[in-house]
């Protein structure tokens, strides 16, 4: 007796259902992967993307394993947003990862309709479980999770199956062969995945419908074209907000898949035709679902065989079509959420946005310190010096606010515990630099503000004598007698005085913040002893202006409110020293970061000092 065909009820119920555990699996199974593969992701993408075909193999290689085209190509725009990958290598890894898209259907193919799916999928539930529940916080936990995601995978894939069977050709309106029919097919296609964000999940629905007999090939095939076109709205969406590269990124998807899908839409019957021909004679069947499978990986090898020629070009043009060189400084350029799923990566991106914030951070130092006396004659301020400083203020806290958002997301991640231990030093750091930026902002406004000298008293010869007397008349030290040196008459002295004694001050501050900048020349291994030089450096001027200055305003030389205010601003000065310092200190201690990859596109502009 032939089995009741399934009620539309339970048609749906069974649609929905495999849906869902077909996206659930293929979710564990991609942040499972993500979790385990640590930091041997980093090591694959720095070193097999450095050619194109590195690149394409890494997208294939990658796609197979977390069983989603889609996930990929997001991933890899979050890594070019995170200055993880170059355009030109991420561009091949999506590339590849179209391809390898089709390792979906090879394995629903021979797996999903050729074995009994509960004795294959329920050990691997089982056995992945007890990994996640016994390696809680390892990347043991994370391959458990990709192994349960496997069997649930393919657990949504019966369902579907048992779901659809007994359904025939009226069980869904036809479409016919012709290319309007085929040309709708394509458009559902593109709809469904739309809505299921993910092409292997239409894939799997399309020739699940076309093993039961509900759909010809060719409305299958051209539904199969419809989802390669849709998987580029996840990308686009991905992209929306992100660096140049990731936008160049997101059009390079689009442009691949589109012409793809026009050169399927062209060559469709005469491949269809061939392909059926090659598997009559190769396997002396007519399997549809094998049809299928090998036209979608058919059509995709073609776009990777079209696109090699012109890679160089598409290149050159997205280059030139994208300008990151007006990005505004205040977004974060190597944050991205796509790679919070991957905590080492994620880890990548957050040292390097710390750096950045961290160059901000003493470029606003360096700049509030020449609104200070670095030489006599002490330079008229800028008219506009105000307004930049409360600029590179708002950035650099900005960029903290964005820095903890993205820790605060990232530890809602499952990591591994050396990842999660440099969270709470990430952030210290982060706050040393945003108590150097408010501080050096304070004490910049200070010196626009205040009146310079006469130029004529500024350049007088006896000021320059002040510092050096004074110092003199300190550090004499007693005689043996014990009797202290007769002191000498204080010397009535112009105002300038003062400022003699704070200019080597603000020069060894200036010094010291350049040589504590993260992305500064003066930075690697072997350096840090540059860095301690330039603070010891400091420490001496300041002790030196400060004793200097209490001398003279004990000596009635000068006004001893105006000696007060100097001593405040360089106390100010010596604590945003000490806050660059610790941070570069701490900064020291981590893991060296690997080295940002080289491409051809412009630095990004900074701010005119």
């Amino acid at each position: 007796m032939t089995p009741a065909a399934p009620s539309p009820t339970m048609m749906l119920i069974a649609l929905l259902g495999g849906i869902g555990l077909f996206l659930l699996g293929m979710t564990m199974l991609t942040d499972g992967l993500k979790l385990a593969a640590g930091r041997a992701l980093e090591r694959i993408l720095a070193a097999w993307t450095r050619t194109r075909l590195h690149g394409l193999i890494t997208g294939i290689l990658l796609t197979a394993l977390v069983q989603s085209s889609t996930a990929m190509t997001v991933a890899a725009i979050g890594f070019v947003n995170a200055g993880l990958l170059t355009f030109s290598s991420a561009l091949w890894v999506v590339f590849g990862s179209n391809l390898g898209s089709s390792v979906t259907g090879w394995l629903v193919a021979w797996i999903g309709f050729k074995m009994k799916i509960d004795a294959f999928a329920l050990p691997f539930i089982g056995i992945g479980m007890a990994l996640k529940l016994t390696g809680a916080g390892t990347r043991r936990a994370g391959l458990g999770m990709a192994l349960a995601g496997f069997g649930v995978l393919f657990l949504g894939i019966d369902m579907l199956k048992n779901g659809f069977a007994g359904l025939g050709p009226e069980s869904l309106p036809q479409l016919g062969n012709d290319w309007h029919g085929v040309g709708l097919a394509m458009l559902i296609g593109l709809a469904l995945t739309i809505v299921l964000q993910a092409s292997s999940a239409t894939l799997t629905l399309v020739l699940t419908a076309v093993a039961g007999g509900m759909m010809t090939v060719e409305v299958g095939a051209g539904m199969v074209i419809g989802a390669n076109v849709g998987t580029t709205l996840t990308g686009i969406l991905a992209a929306i907000g992100a660096t140049a590269n990731a936008r160049r990124l997101a059009a390079a998807h689009v442009l691949f898949n589109v012409v793809t899908a026009v050169v399927a839409m062209a060559l469709l019957s005469p491949l269809l035709e061939l392909i059926h021909t090659m598997i009559l004679w190769a396997a002396d069947s007519g399997d549809v679902v094998t049809q299928l499978v090998v036209f979608h990986t058919v059509f995709n090898f073609l776009g990777v065989l079209l696109m090699w020629p012109l890679s160089h070009w598409l290149v050159q043009f997205l280059l030139a079509r994208f300008d990151s060189g007006h990005e505004d400084l205040a977004r974060p350029r190597y944050l991205d959420r796509n790679v919070t799923a991957v905590p080492v990566l994620a880890l990548q991106a957050l040292r390097r946005e710390l750096a950045r914030m961290g160059h901000l951070s003493v470029q606003l130092a360096g700049h509030a310190t020449r609104l200070n006396p670095l030489a006599l004659p002490w330079a008229a301020a800028p008219a506009h010096a105000e307004q930049q400083l409360a600029r590179e203020l708002e950035t650099v806290e900005h960029l903290q606010r964005a820095i903890g958002d993205f820790v605060g997301e990232l530890s809602r991640q499952p990591m591994p515990q050396d990842v999660s231990s440099q969270l709470p030093e990430l952030l210290r750091i982060a706050t040393h630099f945003d108590t150097l930026a408010r501080v050096m902002h304070h004490v910049g406004l200070q010196g626009w503000h205040m009146p310079r000298p006469e130029p004529a008293l500024a350049s007088a010869a006896p000021s320059l004598l002040i510092l050096p007397n004074v110092l003199q008349q300190i550090l004499t030290p007693t005689s043996t007698s014990g009797t202290a040196p007769v002191p000498t008459e204080p010397t009535k002295t112009p105002s300038t005085d003062l400022v003699v004694c704070v200019v080597p001050v603000f020069q060894a501050a200036q010094e010291f913040f350049t040589t504590a900048d993260p992305e500064g020349e003066q930075q690697g291994p072997g350096c840090t002893w540059l860095l301690t030089e330039a603070h010891d450096n400091f420490e001496d001027s300041y002790q030196a202006a400060k004793a200097a200055l209490l001398h003279a305003g004990a000596g009635g030389a000068v006004d001893v409110g105006a000696v007060y205010d100097w001593l405040a601003r360089l106390s100010d000065l010596r604590r945003a020293v000490e806050q660059g310092y610790k941070a570069a200190q701490r900064l020291a201690r981590l893991s060296d970061l690997a080295p940002l990859p080289q491409d051809s596109e412009p630095a990004p502009l900074t701010p005119a000092a």
